[in-house]
């Protein structure tokens, strides 16, 4: 079973809609014991980082999720979601993340409009089955004003240039995470989400 965890974040029904388009199974999930059945799980994001991270600790799923990953069962997640995965984040101060990947969530520094939101592309930096199918001119949507900023660039599977260069894919072990958002991505973000539902 592909799960969703609902921490309280919005675009859930979004990510949803996109799994049961393509005939997917999944649901959403909301307790931890929901979250241990799991076969997979998706990590979705729209929202800010410590509200994201508060709601994990006080409903119980943060040591949930920490079993499953531990456990070596699929994650993947999304803009907040695949920042939660990092050390720590800098959003409305400084707040402790997953720390499943080491790394920080940085805001932007340079002069174009943040957040970013729109079409960028994503260039491939390493083969992964996430990208199977996929174009490799890779276009996805991003909404977002801070991204990541990982230790080892041998974890990052996709670039994206808005300024700079910075990770838009990610993967560690049984960890994937990309800054855009596949749900709202069109034929390129639903097949990397088949993907990761299917293949992982």
């Amino acid at each position: 079973m592909n799960v969703i965890i609902d921490y309280n974040v919005g675009n859930l029904h979004n990510l949803k809609n996109a799994l049961d388009f393509s005939g997917i199974e999944n649901r959403l999930v909301t307790n931890p014991d929901e979250v241990k059945k799991a076969d997979r799980i998706l990590l979705p994001g729209v929202g800010a980082f410590a509200p994201a991270m508060d709601h994990l600790k006080k409903s119980g799923m943060l040591e949930a999720l920490q079993e499953k990953f531990q456990s070596g069962a699929p994650m993947l997640g999304v803009c907040v979601g695949a920042q939660l995965l990092m050390d720590n984040s800098e959003e409305d101060g400084f707040h402790d993340g997953l720390g499943w990947i080491k790394g920080k969530v940085k805001r932007f520094s340079h002069e174009l409009k943040i957040p970013q939101i729109g079409w960028n592309s994503v260039k491939k930096q390493k083969n992964n089955l996430l990208f199977k199918h996929v174009s490799d001119e890779m276009y996805f949507y991003f909404v977002h004003s801070y991204h990541l900023e990982l230790e080892n660039v041998d974890q990052v599977l996709g670039m994206t240039n808005y300024g700079y260069d910075f990770a838009s894919v990610v993967c560690k072990d049984n960890l994937w995470g990309v800054q855009f958002h596949p749900e709202k991505s069109q034929n390129a973000g639903l097949q990397l989400l088949k993907n990761f539902c299917t293949l992982t």
